[in-house]
């Protein structure tokens, strides 16, 4: 299994341009030198078919083809290659120095990181009508080179939140197939998952806690991947002991990391409603529906749950 990074910080350089030549046709009858070619430049393309940055944290330095230096009778040099990085959608480019953001979220977006440098001319170009035979060229110019930051922030329609043990990854594999690992303790979720249900994309992100947004547990990592989901799924378990303080912990989280996630669209499920009895999860509903009047109880072991819920996501 192929550990999702989502944060990396490379460096990229463009080509160099190639130098202008000094040449001269046979018997010194005139210049000949071309200029050099331009150096390749350097561009990032999103892709769909990327969905980490694991790459970028294992080669952190890539650099374009320089230009090739110009040739003889007037012909100029190659130009370099340019250089390609493919990286997910979703991904923000973030210049170090000068902090300045890209976001590349459309399928085929290609940003250019640096440019290459342009070719040196050749003697040819400084041949006049009183020098026939320049001895001079230009050297090519030096390509753009930048360090830069790249944050991968997943585009999900959907966001399941909660605290830890809240049943998100179960419910996740339920309506997905996404095979996500479960277990009954907390965290077992160390990294986002993601899952298509019907054409829209699910994602589960680690479980919260108190503190969550300061760095605490598993931190602020996670909470940026919730920033451009439609819906906040918010999963909170039938066997907690108190609904409201597990609702306002994650709330509070929300606050503090970024008021706008409070705008969204958002359903509180009710889940593991298998474990407690009737009456044990009415009044939790009841309690609930002060915080937030769209409910729903949701159990993977209740085919009807399930199917209410999968209503709701195709609406």
């Amino acid at each position: 299994m192929t550990m999702f990074i989502d944060e990396a910080e490379i460096e990229v350089i463009a080509g160099n341009g190639g130098a202008g030549r000094v040449s001269f046709f046979a018997n010194r009858k005139g210049a000949s030198g071309g200029a050099g070619g331009r150096g390749g430049s350097v561009y990032a393309l999103a892709s769909s078919n990327i969905t980490h940055l694991k790459r970028y944290t294992e080669i952190v330095k890539y650099e374009a083809e320089s230009g090739v230096m110009g040739s003889q009778n007037k012909r100029s040099g190659k130009n370099g290659q340019d250089l390609v990085l493919k990286v997910p959608l979703g991904t923000t480019v973030i210049d170090s120095k000068t902090k300045e953001e890209v976001i590349l979220d459309k399928e085929g977006v290609q940003y250019m990181l640096c440019q290459g440098g342009i070719g040196g001319h050749g003697n040819v170009f400084f041949k006049s009508s009183t020098n026939r035979t320049p001895k001079i060229a230009e050297p090519g110019q030096p390509g753009q080179r930048r360090k830069l930051k790249l944050v991968l922030k997943l585009i999900a329609d959907y966001g399941l939140i909660g605290l830890p043990n809240a049943g998100k990854s179960s419910l996740l594999n339920l309506l997905t197939k996404a095979n996500v690992r479960t277990a009954d303790y907390p965290f077992t979720t160390l990294e986002p998952n993601l899952g298509v249900f019907e054409g829209k994309v699910i994602a589960d992100v680690p479980g919260l806690i108190e503190g969550a947004s300061a760095g605490k547990g598993l931190g602020i990592k996670f909470l940026k991947h919730i920033e451009k989901v439609k819906m906040l799924l918010h999963c909170i378990s039938a066997e907690s002991e108190d609904v409201i303080l597990e609702y306002k912990t994650v709330i509070n989280e929300l606050t503090n990391y970024n008021t706008k996630l409070l705008s969204k669209k958002s359903i509180i499920l009710l889940t593991k409603v298998d474990l407690v009895d009737g009456e044990t999860a009415s009044r939790k509903i009841k309690i609930l529906k002060k915080l937030n009047k769209n409910i729903m109880t949701i159990s993977i072991y209740h085919q009807e749950t399930i199917e209410s819920l999968k209503k709701l996501l195709l609406a």
